[in-house]
């Protein structure tokens, strides 16, 4: 696994680094990204996707600054979580500009978080939708209060959008969840909502295999 200087511009994440394992993005079939919880660190996405690893794709884990993408709560107001959320979702972007360079475009590109890095996920897809490889938003939603909604042009063109969470969840409010799937079926997404009753705030293994699955379908 190698570190490297990140793309966070000059805002709060602008000194992060960059995780990467896997195949060289230059000769990657596919990619993946992925965006730690809060208090978490990049390296910890690596145990999460040693369970999924496939030869072929490329693998990069962007660390948040002080461990968190943004400060307060994801239904918090968008103004109180500034300048760090739009910091991260513009480190997101470059790492998609970076692999597109490379030659991997979004079609090919799974991104995946858990808990804050889900919801990171989640917002950084439906601001620009498009065809992606695949979303995955675990213990994760949309950002943004209670009584938010999301607007945005674009569409996601069938991409598979797997979102899972407990149904009760400590810090993701399920209704969040089922809204989530609502906003990218609207835009196009092919969502697979599972619930899990009194799963908790983790990642169980019919979520792994539901991602792997993803990215099996991407390398196929």
């Amino acid at each position: 696994m190698d570190e490297s200087a990140g793309s966070g511009g000059d805002g709060p994440h602008g000194d992060g680094r960059v995780y990467r394992w896997g195949a060289d993005p230059e000769g990657a079939d596919a990619a993946v990204v992925l965006l730690h919880g809060r208090g978490a660190s990049a390296e910890a996405m690596v145990d999460l996707v040693d369970q999924i690893r496939r030869p072929g794709a490329a693998y990069l884990a962007p660390q948040a600054t002080d461990y968190t993408w943004y400060p307060y709560s994801f239904m918090a107001s968008i103004e109180d979580n500034q300048p760090h959320l739009s910091s991260a979702l513009s480190w997101v972007d470059d790492l998609f500009g970076e692999l597109s360079a490379a030659g991997v475009d979004a079609d090919r590109v799974l991104l995946m978080g858990f808990s804050q890095g889900g919801c990171l996920a989640s917002e950084y897809a439906v601001r620009n939708a498009r065809r992606y490889g695949g979303l995955a938003a675990l213990s994760g939603g949309l950002i943004g209060p209670e009584g938010a909604e999301w607007h945005y042009d674009g569409d996601f063109e069938g991409t598979p959008a797997l979102l899972g969470c407990s149904d009760h969840d400590p810090h993701i409010p399920v209704e969040r969840v089922h809204r989530t799937e609502e906003v990218l079926a609207a835009m196009g997404a092919e969502v697979d909502k599972r619930i899990y009753r009194d799963m908790g705030h983790l990642v169980n293994a019919d979520e792994i295999e539901a991602v792997d699955g993803i990215l099996g379908g991407m390398l196929a």
